[in-house]
């Protein structure tokens, strides 16, 4: 063979390295994204209405490429809200605005940042208020929920084919968290790791026992049938335990909640008592350093209650 020879076959291996690469490198790409329009297609709810015809769509894609906004969307999706991120944030930009106004034109300037950080310090706990509750009714549908499995597995399906059968006869939170775990199944996720994503969204004891018991046996190839029996028994006390406990302890959420109303009151009554007492009271260093401590006093009191009336069960 000589030297042209070698070279040209030398020319033409290349050329069909690189184009196989080329090919390689396209079948890739359309494959990914393939994957990511069936992942945002199975993770979307039936009831959503299309992404383009959400509010404020180009502000939520701007949030949802940052950190924050990630942990934004995690959160949100562990409320079970129909909001995204854009429009959560434009809510509470609006609310926080409509705070620092109102607090301000009815009371005293000093009192705009205060009310604006009361609107955001308000939309956080309205976020964790609405997780917990998710979770709460959650716990309340384990029972049933490990009833269903056991069932399913009883009659000799598989796990990965019991979960989809579950969501679907559940109601919602239970119902749509299962439907997560099967659309992710669907996708090729092990069976750990979409309990697992379960486990963290609606973070609880219960639920951790129940994703304990269910990988576990998976994994041994043990008598699911029986664990599942003994966790829905155990799963229906705790239940009925849970519930008295909140009952024994309603009336001291009540006062968490009232020693900061008292706090406002007094302040308005101050201000119908005579009309610039606020704008006085709040144009020196000493006023407003006075308001601050005795708002940051009524802060502590409600954490206080709270932390003193959280019992886990």
């Amino acid at each position: 063979m000589t030297l042209d020879q070698l070279v040209a076959l030398t020319l033409g291996a290349t050329l069909v390295a690189c184009a196989l690469a080329v090919l390689a490198v396209r079948a890739y790409t359309a494959g990914r994204a393939q994957r990511r329009e069936l992942e945002a297609r199975l993770s979307a709810s039936p009831s959503d209405p299309v992404a383009g015809a959400r509010r404020f769509a180009g502000l939520d894609r701007r949030l949802r490429a940052t950190r924050w906004g990630r942990r934004l969307e995690h959160r949100l999706a562990a409320t079970g809200l129909d909001v995204t991120v854009g429009e959560f944030t434009v809510y509470v930009l609006a609310l926080v605005t409509g705070l620092w106004v109102v607090a301000q034109s009815l009371l005293a300037a000093f009192f705009g940042p205060l009310a604006a950080l009361l609107g955001l310090w308000g939309a956080a706990t309205f976020l964790s208020w609405q997780r917990a509750k998710r979770i709460e009714r959650f716990i309340g549908q384990l029972p049933e929920l490990a009833r269903l499995l056991a069932n399913g597995t009883q009659a000799g399906l598989a796990l990965r084919t019991a979960i989809p059968l579950a969501a679907e006869e559940m109601d919602a939170p239970a119902g749509e968290e299962l439907g997560k775990v099967s659309d992710a199944l669907a996708l090729g996720h092990s069976l750990d790791d979409a309990l697992g994503e379960l486990a963290e969204r609606l973070p609880s004891r219960e639920l951790v026992v129940l994703v304990t018991t269910l990988v576990l046996s998976n994994r041994a190839g043990g008598q699911v049938v029986g664990s599942l029996r003994n966790l829905t028994d155990t799963l229906e006390q705790r239940k009925e335990t849970r519930r008295e406990v909140k009952t024994q302890l309603s009336q001291v959420m009540m006062t968490a909640y009232a020693v900061p109303l008292i706090g406002l009151t007094v302040l308005f009554l101050m201000d119908r008592a005579g009309s610039g007492v606020l704008d006085r009271m709040t144009s020196t260093f000493a006023g407003q350093a006075a308001v601050v401590i005795a708002f940051g006093l009524y802060a502590v009191g409600f954490l206080v209650i709270r932390r003193m009336s959280r019992i886990d069960v």
